[in-house]
Formats: C-alpha cells, sequence, structure tokens
C-alpha cells in the first residue's frame, strides 16, 4: 500500500517538472522573443538617433552656407554702393574741374595782361610827373587819398600774390582732373607718384593747421623715379584716398589721445604721414604710406582687410574700405596689400604692383 502511494506521489511530481519545465520553456521563447524585440527597438532608435544627428550636421552646414551667402551678398552690395559712390565722385569732380577750369584759365591768362597794362599806365604817370613836376592841387589832394606812392609798390605784390592764388587753384584743378579718373575703367599706363598727389590735394583741408592741431599734419614724401606703371587708374587712386584717409583717422585719434594724456601740456608729437615709392628687382613699385598714429595690436591687425570690420565710431567708417583696397591690389593688379602696426607706434600699409611691359 505504501509502495501504491509512493508510486502516485512520484508520478504527481514527474507531473509537477514536466508542467514547470514547460512553463520554464515557454517563459524562456517569451524573453527571448521580448530580447529580440528590444534588440530591434534599439536598432530602430539608434538609426533615428543617428539620422537625426546627420540631419542636424547638414541643416547646422546648410545654415552655415546661408549665413555665409548672406554676408558675401552683404559685401557685395556695399561694395557695389561704395563703388557707384566713387564712381559718381569721379564724375562729380570731373564736372567740378571742367566748370572751374574755365573761367580759371581765363583769370589766369589774363593776368600777364593786366599786369603789363598797370606797368604801362605807371609809366605814363612817372612821364607826367617828370615833365609836370608840379600839378594842380585837385591832382595833389587826389595823390595823398588814393596812397599813389603806395598803391605803386602795393601793385606789384597785389599781381604776385594773385598770381599764385591763380596757379595754385591750377594745380587744384589738375588734381581734381587727374582723381576724376575713378570713373575710368581702362588698364593703361599712368604716373602713379601724380595720383598719390592728386589724392592729397583732395585731403588738404584735413591736413592743415587747425583749432585742434595746431601745426597740421606733415605729409613727408620720399619719391623714387618710377617709370608710368600700367594699372586701373581709378581704382588705384580709390587705394591711395582710403590708405591716407586711415592715416589722417588715426594721427587724429592719436591727437586726441594725447591731448587727454597731457591736459596741462603743450602737445609736442608732430603729426607725419611717409609716403615712398621705390621699384623692387626691377619688377615690382613698392608704396608705402606709413603714419605715427595710435598702431593696433595683432588681433586688429589681423582683421584690417576682413569685410565690415572697423574700430571706428558707429557711422564713421563702414568697414570696407580697406576690404576693397585689398582686392584692388590683390585681385585686380594681382599684386601685394600687407599692414604692418604697432601699438603707440602708428600704422604702414605696403602696396606692390607688378611692371609690366608698356
Amino acid at each position: 500500500m505504501e509502495t501504491t502511494d509512493n508510486e502516485s506521489r512520484l508520478k504527481e511530481l514527474e507531473k509537477t517538472v514536466r508542467i514547470l519545465r514547460k512553463k520554464l520553456e515557454r517563459s524562456e521563447a517569451d524573453r527571448q522573443q521580448l530580447e529580440n524585440n528590444t534588440e530591434v527597438r534599439e536598432s530602430v532608435l539608434k538609426n533615428m538617433i543617428r539620422e537625426l544627428e546627420e540631419s542636424q550636421t547638414a541643416l547646422k552646414h546648410r545654415g552655415d552656407e546661408l549665413e555665409t551667402a548672406l554676408k558675401n551678398l552683404e559685401a557685395l552690395q556695399m561694395k557695389l554702393i561704395e563703388s557707384e559712390k566713387m564712381s559718381a565722385l569721379g564724375v562729380l569732380v570731373a564736372g567740378i574741374a571742367h566748370e572751374i577750369n574755365n573761367p580759371v584759365s581765363f583769370i589766369y591768362g589774363n593776368l600777364t595782361y593786366a599786369y603789363e597794362y598797370f606797368q604801362d599806365l605807371f609809366k605814363l604817370i612817372a612821364l607826367y610827373q617828370k615833365y609836370y613836376p608840379e600839378p594842380e592841387v585837385e591832382i595833389k589832394r587826389e595823390i595823398q587819398v588814393i596812397e599813389f606812392d603806395f598803391l605803386k609798390q602795393d601793385a606789384e605784390k597785389l599781381f604776385r600774390s594773385m598770381n599764385v592764388g591763380a596757379e595754385r587753384i591750377c594745380e587744384i584743378v589738375k588734381s581734381l582732373r587727374t582723381f576724376s579718373r575713378l570713373d575710368e575703367a581702362e588698364f593703361k599706363s599712368v604716373d602713379i607718384h601724380e595720383g598719390i598727389d592728386s589724392t592729397l590735394v583732395i585731403l588738404n583741408s584735413r591736413l592743415k593747421a587747425s583749432a585742434d592741431n595746431y601745426f597740421g599734419i606733415e605729409v613727408i614724401k620720399n619719391y623714387e623715379n618710377l617709370p608710368l606703371i600700367k594699372c586701373y587708374a581709378g581704382h588705384m587712386n580709390q587705394v591711395f584716398m582710403n590708405l591716407i584717409t586711415n592715416a589722417i583717422d588715426a594721427l587724429e585719434d592719436a591727437l586726441l589721445k594725447q591731448k587727454k594724456a597731457n591736459i596741462e601740456q603743450e602737445v609736442t608729437k608732430r603729426l607725419q604721414i611717409h609716403i615712398t615709392t621705390k621699384i623692387i628687382d626691377k619688377s615690382w613699385v613698392e608704396i608705402r604710406i606709413a603714419d605715427n598714429g595710435i598702431g593696433m595690436d595683432e588681433k586688429v591687425r589681423n582683421k584690417v582687410f576682413d569685410p565690415f570690420f572697423t574700430t571706428k565710431a558707429v557711422g564713421k567708417g563702414t568697414g570696407l574700405g580697406l576690404s576693397i583696397s585689398y582686392q584692388i591690389v590683390n585681385e585686380l593688379h594681382g599684386g601685394k596689400l600687407e599692414c604692418y602696426s604697432q601699438p603707440c607706434v602708428g600704422t604702414e600699409f605696403v602696396i606692390q604692383i607688378p611692371i609690366r611691359d608698356n
């Protein structure tokens, strides 16, 4: 009887074991399926993350491209505006020079004749004085009223000063006409010194002595004997204008800084611009424009040719002058434009353009 119970219990245990084994197998199958599903989900999730990262990178890249395109478009727009302004300035200057030239030529051409006429009249009066030494009382009175002796002496000085003034106006007109090559697009042989000098005449009002700067700005020219250089004259004049204007701005800033530092003392530093030209290796012409202004540190100097970069106050500069100058020299003429500077010492711009066979 006991044996039968044991067998019955053993069968129950075997049945229970079989049931548990099947449950375990089902659980293992479920676990395996769940694990497979998890791997699939992880794989899908990783792919989605990777695609999102790639999309984000592509979007950032596209954003950078659009930002660069916008900056280039703005730079191009400003360059076109600047070019139009310079072209309009060239036309305006040429028109003014032409309008001034006609009356000035008339005045200057007739000054010699007017001087000779006055000399003839004075000779005639001298003859009257010689043969009629005792004029009537009314004539004597008039001679005293007009101070005839002083009039004779001063007339000489008067004509001399008018002649100098007329010559100066003719020189200014000539410089204006030279500078008005801004509207010329022709690549031709020109006198570089003539272009620099015409620019200095245009900027003369900023170089002269004033209430703020008693001594003015001294321009020291060291010109070598240069041949005629093939270039775009108007564009090179624009470069000279930008660089010399920058030098004047730097000197004015230096003067202001010096005055603030020496409020109780006389400002003794003389403001100077040195312009040097020479031939290098018989194949390059070099123009150096240096000032003894405030100078720049390395960080600023490395950015001076970047479009829209400026250290000037808002409204005083577009940040395009040096950028345009760089393109004119380097790209348009196949030359080099470099900048050297030290704080509190000054700045020097060096232009080099190749000498081409005429």
